[in-house]
């Protein structure tokens, strides 16, 4: 099955074209407008996107939101970790102000919430979360965003941008997102 990805963000592209073999994954037309994300939870964020991309292509479509929760920081920045440092910041600038604001060591979530929108009117949505701990001293080239900060449970040495792409489909939250959304697509 094609399934439209409403975003823009070709890092997250990749990803999920890898992530939700052997449906195709195929990019949103650029003439496509996107809702802001104006909600307070990462699904209503995903769900918007998902809903604008289905009904603007008539083709069954996801749309996700994620991002990272710091326990010290009360869930902060959540639905705002691509806007954390400001509307137009770069990720090293969010990733520095959660180092700067969060202690070292302190727990951490990437949590991805992914809605799938057919035009017939079925639409749900599945997350997933991945647990870990904030590094004040960022390293690794494998990631993007918060990874180089990110230490996650199941490789305790490792930050997530040090871990093989493969680790970390196995173990983060768009892949386990991921994984949810293939089961309830395979199972209707």
């Amino acid at each position: 099955m094609n399934l439209v990805l409403a975003t823009r963000n070709d890092h997250k592209a990749e990803e999920f074209d890898q992530l939700l073999t052997p449906h195709e994954v195929v990019a949103l037309p650029p003439e496509v407008e996107l809702p802001p994300e104006t909600g307070e939870t990462f699904a209503e964020n995903a769900l918007g996107k998902a809903r604008a991309a289905a009904q603007a292509t008539n083709t069954p479509s996801i749309g996700d939101d994620s991002g990272i929760e710091a326990e010290a920081l009360g869930g902060r920045p959540g639905v705002r970790s691509a806007r954390f440092a400001g509307e137009h910041a770069t990720d090293q600038e969010n990733r520095d102000k959660l180092i700067r604001e969060a202690p070292e060591g302190s727990r951490v979530a990437y949590v991805c919430a992914i809605a799938y929108v057919h035009p017939d009117g079925t639409e749900f949505v599945v997350e997933g979360r991945c647990e870990g701990t904030l590094t004040h001293s960022p390293r690794g080239t494998n990631g993007f965003g918060y990874d180089p900060a990110f230490v996650p449970d199941e490789h305790p040495d490792s930050t997530m941008a040090e871990i093989t792409p493969a680790e970390k489909a196995a173990i983060s939250h768009r892949g386990k997102a991921a994984r949810a959304l293939l089961e309830r697509l395979n199972a209707s």
